[in-house]
């Protein structure tokens, strides 16, 4: 039901002009889950796995999202446990007609993969580490500077659904146990934050 409830909005909102299909921009976040073995079984939830973001440790699972890249939306959805690595999942997370694909430094290597779809363009973000080894003076590394900038302010666009999701609605912990009942809410919610993202042009139309 949560996957049909995507589906109709987004039929809705591209029939309105307003969820283009030609690039898509994938990225993943971590959503914590209780630790705590207070309860009947005295176990943490099984199917959530701990995954290490920086220098500190997270318990929970991802929610890995394929958005548009000219309007933000949300077109496909994937819940993983918290171990799973971005690039696992990245091609996973097209729909199948566009040509262009971005995602930030965690998806180097992605168009290599087996699952990876050749008529696909990938554009991947440089690693923190050799961006900053560029030398600006030079011509070559000055444009390939402004290169990673155009592409930061294409991939800036996938991290509203997720500040719409944890802020507006609050979701920054599961609300049960197991994948499939949480990975259903999070398809409902990013539903909920295509049609948040866009009400204003929504209410618009129908006056």
């Amino acid at each position: 039901l949560a996957e049909q409830i995507l589906c109709t909005v987004n039929d809705i909102l591209i029939q309105r002009g307003l969820l283009l299909k030609t690039g898509t921009v994938v990225d993943a976040t971590l959503i914590a889950a209780p630790s705590s073995t207070k309860n009947k079984d005295h176990q943490r939830d099984s199917e959530m796995h701990s995954s290490k973001k920086g220098q500190q440790m997270y318990f929970g699972m991802k929610a890995h999202i394929g958005a548009d890249a000219e309007s933000g939306l949300v077109h496909t959805v994937r819940g993983t446990s918290g171990n799973v690595h971005d690039v696992t999942e990245g091609n996973s997370l097209l729909h199948g007609q566009e040509i262009m694909a971005f995602g930030d430094a965690g998806y180097q290597g992605i168009g290599k993969r087996p699952d990876a779809k050749a008529d696909v363009t990938w554009h991947v973000a440089m690693r923190p580490g050799k961006r900053r080894a560029l030398n600006l003076e030079n011509a070559a590394d000055a444009l390939i500077d402004k290169a990673e900038k155009i592409k930061a302010a294409i991939r800036a666009k996938v991290e509203h659904p997720f500040r719409v999701i944890k802020r507006q609605f609050g979701f920054v912990k599961v609300r049960y146990r197991g994948l499939k009942k949480n990975t259903a809410q999070l398809v409902t919610l990013f539903a909920l934050s295509n049609l948040w993202m866009v009400r204003g042009k929504l209410m618009g139309a129908l006056e």
